[in-house]
């Protein structure tokens, strides 16, 4: 029997009722379709299960949404006390001034926080807020960034006028020349520069900053009267418990953080500086579901957690583990695998695999043995993964490895 029955024959139903059935970046095209799960119904700790009945250990935490691991106790607990009280009200709950407050405290650079819900809404708010603030029209980013779905950085274009963003220009990661450019070439005009801690493209290696990158962005955006926007969105709390601007050792003008801060639970801000709070009270932003209580509480707690818990550290030392395992495995069996990014994050590829074809049968065989890895994005540790996961994963993914030798043997 199919491994995935129960989850096709439900696939075949959201796609009469369901653009694409599933769509966005939970799609099954962007994994290997018909060999990964389609849906999850129950997840705990580090592992999540399938309308199937299969459970997998998880490396993917809901696309970075999940760092203490599912369940995590201490936040249901929090969020639940909150959800007695009452959630969506007409009102803000008082719960979102003491956590501003705390975000304020643990960012250590801002004056003012906004709430939201989704990535994409803090860092489009971001760029308004920006070129209201300069009086400026053009946001420079990095070619291959992701910063959401707005019409000024939607990945695919479609459905938007191109006239919504002629004003943003690419320039290439860790090359400060190609930055420069830009910025004489629109001198003067500038409004913004959007930045991620770390470049983590889509179907490609994770590169970290150089060394003098971001201290060189930032020097430069100071003196251009440049608003810099850092899109933690993605990495923060993974990197430092106060926000990866301050592993990079910088600060930023605009802060967007999301995924981790609720661990699963919907919520962004976006965090600034004292010189833009004129036009952050007049970028008009709202939502009916974004002064949610729970969600805060939620991230209340979270941020609790970080400062009693090593959850950081814990993180970035499974992330060393296990690629250092992964690589010693692949190695094993003949293939030359090679991990980028942070550790507490990071992708794996293989070497001379243009076409991803080892990649997609790799993670497809994982797959296959109960563990998830996520063949086109980067992965995330959580602090649920303790020593007995990782050496189940790696078990599970020596069986895979074996077969993808042999079937590579076959051929």
């Amino acid at each position: 029997m199919n491994q995935y029955c129960i989850s096709r024959k439900l696939f075949e139903r959201a796609a009469r009722v369901i653009p694409c059935g599933i769509y966005g970046h939970t799609s099954p095209v962007f994994t290997v379709p018909g060999r990964f799960p389609y849906y999850a119904v129950a997840a705990r700790g580090c592992r999540y299960q399938d309308p199937d009945g299969n459970w997998y250990l998880d490396f993917l935490c809901g696309y970075g949404a999940v760092l203490l691991g599912y369940g995590y106790p201490q936040v249901e607990e929090a969020a639940a006390r909150q959800r007695e009280k009452g959630n969506c009200m007409n009102h803000p709950a008082p719960i979102m001034v003491e956590l501003a407050e705390k975000l304020l405290e643990v960012t250590r650079f801002g004056s003012w926080v906004v709430f939201a819900k989704n990535g994409s809404d803090v860092t489009t708010w971001a760029i308004a807020v920006a070129r209201l603030t300069t009086g400026r029209r053009k946001v420079l980013k990095v070619a291959g960034a992701y910063h959401g779905v707005g019409a000024w950085c939607n990945p695919t274009g479609y459905g938007f006028l191109p006239e919504e963003r002629s004003h943003v220009h690419d320039f290439r990661w860790n090359d400060l020349d190609s930055f420069r450019k830009l910025v004489e070439e629109y001198h003067g005009d500038v409004a913004a520069v959007v930045l991620c801690p770390f470049h983590h493209p889509s179907y490609g290696r994770c590169i970290l900053p150089d060394p003098g990158f971001f201290p060189t962005v930032r020097k430069i955006c100071r003196r251009e009267g440049i608003v810099l926007v850092l899109d933690d969105i993605r990495a923060g709390f993974r990197l430092h418990r106060g926000g990866s601007h301050q592993w990079l050792g910088i600060e930023p003008d605009i802060l967007c953080l999301g995924k981790a801060l609720g661990n699963g639970y919907p919520i962004s801000v976006a965090i600034g500086r004292e010189e833009l709070r004129v036009a952050a009270s007049r970028v008009f932003l709202t939502g009916t579901y974004w002064n949610n209580a729970v969600a805060m509480a939620a991230a209340l707690e979270m941020l609790k957690i970080l400062e009693q818990e090593p959850v950081v550290e814990h993180v970035q030392e499974v992330g060393r583990r296990f690629c250092q395992g992964l690589r010693e495995l692949a190695w094993r069996y003949g293939f030359d695998l090679q991990c980028s990014g942070p550790p507490s994050m990071p992708f794996a590829t293989f070497s001379g695999d243009d076409s991803f074809f080892l990649q997609q049968e790799f993670c497809a065989r994982v797959a296959a043995q109960g563990v998830f890895l996520h063949p086109h994005h980067n992965w995330f540790m959580s602090y649920a993964h303790r020593d007995l996961d990782i050496a189940e994963a790696f078990d599970k993914i020596e069986i895979a490895l074996r077969q993808l030798r042999e079937g590579l043997v076959k051929r």
